[in-house]
C-alpha cells in the first residue's frame, strides 16, 4: 500500500477545519445519508431533472445508500448489479471499461461507454493501456446516484458512443448545515475513512467537501522472489470540493474541484493452463507453463508468480468543472459547462502470469548458466522515465433549454480537446530474461534454449504524443400532439479528429546486456527488418544507442464525421403509465492506433441503428410498486474490432490491430421491477436478456512487408460478441424492523446477482467464463438509541465463489492464463453524522 493515511488525513483536517468554523454559526438541519427521500427517483438522463418513470429511456440507477448497501467502489461493481452492463477489468480496477448490450471497448480504441461526472465526459488516456475514460478509484463516493442509461446516446451528450452512457451525479452543496463521518474496517485489512461536510457561505453561497480514503491488502499471493507478497490490492485517497454561488436570483455559478491519487500493485492473472506440444511436436514454452503449474500445485487459490522488478499501477488525476446556469426568463434556461483535467498513470505488471524458470536441462541439452533464470511471455511496463498515459482533457459546452407551451427544447455546442502532457508509452519485453528492463540487461533465453539466440526474444518499445479534438452541435424537441401523445426529435452532427506522433522500436539481443534498436516499421527504411518468404528476417542497420530516444518516428492522422439523430412517439395514457418506441443512429469516432502493428496504424468510424419500445409503470396504494421492460434490436456496421498478427517464426514479438471489419446484430430485453408488499419490506429485481451475432467478418489482408505472416481475430463470425452474456439477473430484499424510533431504524437486505456464461475471446473454448452467481449482504442499523451514529455489517461475494473475470488464450505459446475475481469480503461500517 502506497497511499499512506498522512495523505488523507492532511485532506479531512481540512474538511474538519471548515466543520469546527461552521458549527458554532449553524442550528439544527437534516442528517446528510445519501439515501434518497422522495417517492419518486429524480434522473437527468436528458440533461434536465425528471422523474425516472417519465423518461423513455431505458435506465438502472441506484442511489448512493444503495451502493454503500453494496459496498459498491469500483466499475467492475456497478456491473454486478446491472442488468447489459459488463465491464473489463483486466489493466486493473483503475482502468476498467463498459460494455453495453454487447458494445464493448476493444484495447486503444476510443470508449464505446461514455463516463460523465457532473454532465463532463471522463478525462481520456490514449496510452498503450486502458486509461481514462471511466470511473476509477473514488468516483463512488457522496454521489446523488449513478445513471446507466442504456443505446446511443449521442443527440445530447458531448461524446457520441454506440453502446450508452454512466452518469455520476454528485451530491450539489445544500443551504444547510451538516456532514458525517465514516470509517470502515475488513477482512483483508481493509481500512476505509470518510469525511464529508456541507456548509452555507452566507445568504448566496454553499460548499460541500469531502474526502475517501481506502487500503485494502491484496487478495493475490505472490510465491515468487521478484516483487511484493501481495496483488490486486487496493490503496487511494480522493477529495472533491464543490462550491455554489448565486451571483443573481437568476444566476448561478456551481464549481466542482476533484483530486485522486491511487498507489497499488497492480494485478497478475494467473497460468491455468499448458499446452506442452504444438502441431506435433514440443512447444518449448508450453513446456515451461506446464512446469509453471506443477510448482505452484498446492500454494492456494490465489497463488501467482511475477517477474517484474517494481510492479505497480499508479494514478494521478484532477479536474475542475464550472458550470454557470442563467434563467433568461421563464421559458429560456442558458447553461455553459467548461471543465480541464488531467490523467497520468503509470504501469508495470506482469501482463500474462508466467514465471518460466529455466532447468538444468531442456529438451535433453544442459542449459548451463541459464539454469535458475526468470523469463516471461510478456510483461506490460511503461517506458523508463513515462508515463503509460499522460494526457490533458478540455471540454466546453454551451446549451439552450426553452419551454414554449406544448414544445420543450434544447440545443448547444459542444467541444473537446485532449492533448499529451508528453510523450508517453510502453517497453515491452518478451520471452526474455531481464535482470532490468529498464535498463536492458537481458537475454535471449528463449532464443539460446532453442538455438536461436538473438531472433526469439526482443523488446517492443512504443511511444506516443496523441490529441483528440471534437465538435458537435445538436438540437433536440419534444412537441406534445395532445395530453398523452407527444413526439420527439433529435440531431446532432459532430467532427473528430485524432493525430499522434509515434515510434515503434524492436530491440534484440544477439548476446547477452546486448541491445540492438531497429525500427519496428518496414516503411521507415534502413533502420527496419525485412521478412523473408519463409517468414524469417532480415535485419538492418541497428541504431545508434544516442539516436534510439528519437528514431523511428511516424506522424498519423485520422478523421471522422457523422450526423447522428433520434425520433421517438411517447404515449401516456394515465400520469404512472408511459409507452414509447424510438429509433436512434448511433456512431463512435475513428481513430489513430500508434501502437499497432505496421500498415494498422489507423481505423475508421462504426455506426448503429437502435430501435427500442418500452413501457414504464408504476402505482401507489397499499403495494406501491413499478414494472419497467423495454425491447431493442440493432444492426450494427462498420465495427471496430480487434485481431493478432502474428510471425509464426517467432521472430517478432506479436501486437495488435483495430479494424473496420464487423458486422453485428443485437437484440435483447430488460425488465426492471419493485414492490413494496407490506410496511418494512422492499422488494426489486431486474433482468436484462442479450443475443449478439457477429454476422459478417471481413478478410484482413497482411501488407506487404510486414513483419507479421498469420492473423488471429479476436471474434468469429456465426458466434456471439465478447463481453455479452445472454443472461443478467439480480434480485434484492431488505426488511426494516418495526422498531420504535428510539431505538432506531435497522435494516437487513441482500443481493444476489446472477450472470450466464461470458465470452472473452474466441480462439478456444477457454475463452469463456463459467456462468457466475453472487450473494451480498448487508445490516444496518440508523440512529443507534437515537444518536447520531450509524453501525453497519456488509459481505461480499457470501458464498466465496472462485471465478474468473477475462481470459488470457494463448494457446498458440503454450499456455492460457486468467485473471482472479475478488473472493468473500466483509466488515463494519461506523458513521456520525452531525448537524
Amino acid at each position: 500500500m502506497k497511499v499512506s493515511l498522512k495523505s488523507y488525513l492532511f485532506l479531512s483536517g481540512a474538511v474538519g477545519c471548515i466543520a469546527s468554523a461552521s458549527a458554532f454559526a449553524q442550528t439544527t438541519a437534516p442528517r446528510m445519508d445519501g439515501a434518497s427521500t422522495s417517492a419518486d427517483i429524480i434522473v437527468t438522463a436528458r440533461r434536465q431533472e425528471e422523474r425516472l418513470q417519465d423518461v423513455p429511456i431505458s435506465i438502472t440507477v441506484f442511489n448512493q445508500e444503495e451502493l454503500d448497501n453494496r459496498n459498491v467502489t469500483s466499475g467492475l461493481d456497478l456491473a454486478k448489479y446491472t442488468p447489459s452492463l459488463s465491464a473489463n477489468s483486466r489493466f486493473g480496477s483503475e482502468n476498467t471499461t463498459f460494455s453495453i448490450r454487447g458494445f464493448y471497448q476493444e484495447l486503444r480504441t476510443t470508449a464505446s461507454v461514455a463516463v460523465y461526472f457532473a454532465d463532463v465526459v471522463a478525462p481520456r488516456g490514449g496510452g498503450s493501456t486502458s486509461g481514462g475514460d471511466g470511473a476509477g478509484p473514488g468516483n463512488f463516493f457522496d454521489l446523488q446516484n449513478v445513471q446507466v442509461l442504456k443505446g446511443p446516446q449521442g443527440t445530447l451528450f458531448g461524446r457520441n458512443t454506440t453502446g450508452g452512457a454512466i452518469l455520476l451525479v454528485p451530491h450539489k452543496p445544500e443551504d444547510t448545515f451538516g456532514g458525517y463521518v465514516e470509517g470502515r474496517v475488513g477482512n483483508y485489512d481493509l481500512r476505509r475513512v470518510q469525511s464529508v461536510v456541507n456548509t452555507p457561505l452566507g445568504e448566496s453561497a454553499r460548499l460541500r467537501v469531502g474526502v475517501d480514503w481506502q487500503e485494502r491488502e491484496g487478495y493475490l499471493r505472490n510465491i515468487a522472489p521478484t516483487g511484493p507478497d501481495r496483488f490486486s490490492d487496493i490503496g487511494y485517497v480522493a477529495a472533491r470540493a464543490s462550491l455554489v454561488v448565486d451571483l443573481t436570483p437568476d444566476l448561478e455559478n456551481y464549481t466542482i474541484a476533484s483530486y485522486t491519487r491511487s498507489r497499488t500493485n497492480g494485478q497478475v492473472p494467473k497460468v491455468t493452463n499448458c499446452i506442452p506440444t504444438r502441431n506435433g511436436a514440443p512447444s518449448p514454452t508450453g513446456i515451461l507453463s506446464c512446469d509453471q503449474l506443477a510448482r505452484e500445485e498446492g500454494r492456494g487459490k490465489f497463488a501467482v508468480e511475477n517477474t517484474v522488478p517494481r510492479p505497480k499501477l499508479d494514478l494521478d488525476q484532477w479536474q475542475i468543472i464550472n458550470t454557470t446556469t442563467f434563467l433568461a426568463s421563464d421559458t429560456l434556461t442558458i447553461k455553459n459547462i467548461a471543465s480541464y483535467a488531467q490523467l497520468t498513470s503509470v504501469s508495470r505488471n506482469e501482463g500474462f502470469g508466467t514465471r518460466w524458470v529455466v532447468p538444468p536441462t531442456f529438451l535433453g541439452q544442459p542449459t548451463g548458466d541459464l539454469a535458475g533464470r526468470d523469463l516471461s511471455f510478456v510483461t506490460l511496463t511503461s517506458a523508463p522515465g513515462l508515463a503509460s498515459n499522460d494526457q490533458s482533457t478540455f471540454t466546453e459546452e454551451l446549451q439552450f433549454q426553452g419551454d414554449a407551451g406544448k414544445l420543450s427544447w434544447q440545443a448547444g455546442a459542444y467541444f473537446e480537446n485532449s492533448k499529451p502532457l508528453g510523450t508517453y508509452g510502453n517497453q515491452n519485453p518478451s520471452n526474455l530474461s531481464c535482470a532490468d528492463p529498464d535498463t536492458l540487461r537481458c537475454v535471449d533465453a528463449l532464443g539460446r534454449l532453442t538455438g536461436r539466440e538473438g531472433l526469439v526474444g526482443s523488446v517492443s518499445r512504443q511511444l506516443t504524443r496523441t490529441s483528440f479534438r471534437n465538435i458537435g452541435v445538436y438540437a433536440q424537441g419534444t412537441y406534445a400532439l395532445s395530453e398523452q401523445l407527444s413526439f420527439t426529435g433529435g440531431l446532432r452532427y459532430t467532427w473528430d479528429k485524432t493525430t499522434s506522433f509515434a515510434s515503434k522500436q524492436v530491440i534484440r539481443f544477439p548476446a547477452e546486456n546486448d541491445p540492438r534498436v531497429y525500427c519496428l516499421n518496414p516503411a521507415l527504411g534502413p533502420n527496419s527488418p525485412t521478412r523473408n518468404p519463409d517468414g524469417t528476417f532480415n535485419f538492418g542497420n541497428a541504431i545508434p544507442a544516442a539516436d534510439a530516444s528519437s528514431a523511428c518516428n511516424q506522424s498519423l492522422m485520422q478523421k471522422s464525421e457523422a450526423p447522428t439523430w433520434t425520433v421517438g412517439l411517447d404515449f401516456k395514457p394515465t400520469p404512472d403509465i408511459l409507452l414509447y418506441a424510438k429509433y436512434s443512429r448511433g456512431y463512435r469516432q475513428g481513430s489513430t492506433n500508434p501502437f499497432g502493428a505496421d500498415g494498422f496504424e489507423t481505423f475508421g468510424p462504426e455506426k448503429v441503428d437502435t430501435y427500442e419500445v418500452g413501457t414504464k409503470t408504476s402505482w401507489r396504494g397499499a403495494v406501491p410498486g413499478r414494472f419497467n421492460v423495454a425491447a431493442y434490436y440493432n444492426d450494427f456496421s462498420d465495427q471496430q474490432v480487434q485481431l493478432g498478427l502474428v510471425n509464426l517464426q517467432n521472430t517478432v514479438a506479436p501486437n495488435t490491430a483495430i479494424v473496420n471489419a464487423g458486422s453485428s446484430r443485437i437484440y435483447g430485453l430488460e425488465v426492471e421491477a419493485g414492490i413494496s408488499p407490506f410496511v418494512g419490506f422492499d422488494l426489486s429485481a431486474s433482468y436484462g436478456y442479450l443475443n449478439t451475432k457477429l454476422k459478417t467478418l471481413s478478410p484482413v489482408p497482411i501488407p506487404p512487408g510486414s513483419l507479421y505472416n498469420f492473423v488471429l481475430f479476436t471474434s468469429v463470425a456465426g458466434e456471439p460478441l465478447p463481453y455479452s452474456p445472454k443472461h443478467q439477473a439480480a434480485v434484492t430484499a431488505s426488511y426494516t424492523l418495526p422498531l420504535p424510533s428510539s431505538v432506531g431504524t435497522v435494516t437487513a437486505s441482500g443481493t444476489y446477482s446472477y450472470r450466464s456464461s461470458l465470452i472473452t475471446t474466441y480462439t478456444s473454448a477457454e475463452g469463456t467464463l463459467r456462468p457466475l452467481s453472487l450473494l451480498d449482504l448487508s445490516l444496518n442499523w440508523e440512529r443507534v438509541a437515537g444518536s447520531p451514529v450509524d453501525l453497519g455489517l456488509f459481505a461480499t461475494n457470501v458464498t466465496n465463489e472462485h471465478y474468473y473475470t477475462h481470459v488470457n488464450e494463448q494457446s498458440s505459446s503454450g499456455f492460457i492464463s486468467r485473471y482472479l475475481g475478488e473472493p468473500r469480503m466483509y466488515g463494519l461500517r461506523v458513521r456520525y453524522s452531525f448537524d
